[in-house]
């Protein structure tokens, strides 16, 4: 039996994923964290050949290299594997339309990643502790 849950990040930005990662710590959240820098690499992860853990959470941005966040969110709940499968957006878009396609899309939450970096610390500090500790997962 697994006693920590597994974070997969979905991040290609060096900065912000160095920071989340930071924070994660900092907030004493021991989690593995699973770091895919792009759509296609998270896919591969979730649904490729191999033994692989699932992850308890997905953090996804949304502008990502070769497949972007809003087709990976689109697969991962067409699959029976991972269609209940938290995942938070984290982005930096503040695009309506982006917020829109990702709740119709079954995200469970969406975050805007706030520029400053006490905003930002604070903000994946709260949404570990609530998706991790807190929430209840079937």
């Amino acid at each position: 039996m697994r006693l920590s849950k597994t974070i997969l990040l979905i991040e290609d930005n060096p900065d912000d994923e160095l920071l989340t990662l930071r924070t994660l710590k900092r907030s004493n959240i021991a989690n593995e964290v699973i770091v895919a820098r792009d759509g296609a690499e998270a896919l591969e992860y979730l649904f490729g050949e191999g033994v692989r853990v699932r992850p308890e959470l997905v953090l996804l941005d949304l502008k990502l290299p070769r497949i972007d966040g809003l087709e990976v969110l689109r697969r991962l709940r067409a699959d029976r594997r991972t269609h209940l499968l938290p995942v938070v957006i984290l982005t930096s878009s503040r695009e309506q339309q982006d917020i829109v396609d990702g709740y119709d899309l079954g995200a469970n939450s969406y975050i805007r990643k706030p520029v400053d970096f006490d905003q930002f610390s604070e903000a994946v500090r709260q949404l570990g502790l609530y998706w991790l500790v807190l929430n209840e997962v079937p």
